[in-house]
C-alpha cells in the first residue's frame, strides 16, 4: 500500500462515524500534492445533497480527529464537499450505485477513433462496464477506461 492509500484509508475510517453523526455518507477520499501543496479531500454526499453547513460540521470534526490522529506527517489542506453533479465513479460502489444512470467515458484509447463515449451505465461486474447508446449496447474493459463520470445537462 502506498502512502496516499494509507493516508487515505485511515482518514476513511476517521470519517466514517463523524460522517454517520452528521448524517452524511462518505463518497470518497483523496490524498493528492497539487504544485507545492498538498491536499486532503474528503467528499460528503447524502440523498438531498449536502449544503455547507453539512461540509463545516465534518470538516471541523474530521479536523480535530487528523489532529489527535497525526499520521500525516506533510502540511496539508483539508476540504470537504460534495463530489458534485459530474461525479466521478472510481470505486466499484460508485459504479453499482449509478446503474440506470447516464455516463461519460473517456478511455486510455481510442475504439474506432473515438475516445469518448457517453449511455445509460446497464451493468457492470468488477471488470467490464455496459453502455446502451440508444438501441445498441457497448462493452468496456474497465482497464481501458481512463475516467468515467454521471452526465448532466444544463
Amino acid at each position: 500500500m502506498s502512502r496516499r492509500e494509507e493516508y487515505e484509508t485511515k482518514t476513511e475510517q476517521l470519517l466514517a462515524p463523524i460522517a454517520e453523526k452528521c448524517q452524511v455518507s462518505v463518497y470518497d477520499v483523496e490524498y493528492v500534492k497539487e504544485g507545492s501543496d498538498y491536499y486532503l479531500r474528503a467528499y460528503i454526499d447524502k440523498p438531498e445533497g449536502v449544503n455547507i453547513q453539512d461540509c463545516e460540521n465534518v470538516s471541523r470534526a474530521l479536523s480535530d480527529a487528523l489532529d489527535a490522529e497525526d499520521f500525516i506527517p506533510d502540511a496539508y489542506i483539508l476540504e470537504v464537499s460534495s463530489p458534485g453533479l459530474g461525479r466521478a465513479l472510481k470505486k466499484d460502489k460508485h459504479l453499482q450505485a449509478s446503474i440506470g444512470q447516464e455516463v461519460e467515458i473517456k478511455l486510455f484509447k481510442p475504439i474506432d477513433k473515438c475516445k469518448e463515449f457517453s449511455g445509460i451505465l446497464e451493468s457492470f461486474d468488477g471488470a467490464v462496464i455496459v453502455i446502451r447508446e440508444g438501441e445498441a449496447s457497448r462493452t468496456f474493459q474497465r482497464s481501458d477506461v481512463a475516467l468515467i463520470r454521471l452526465a448532466f445537462d444544463f
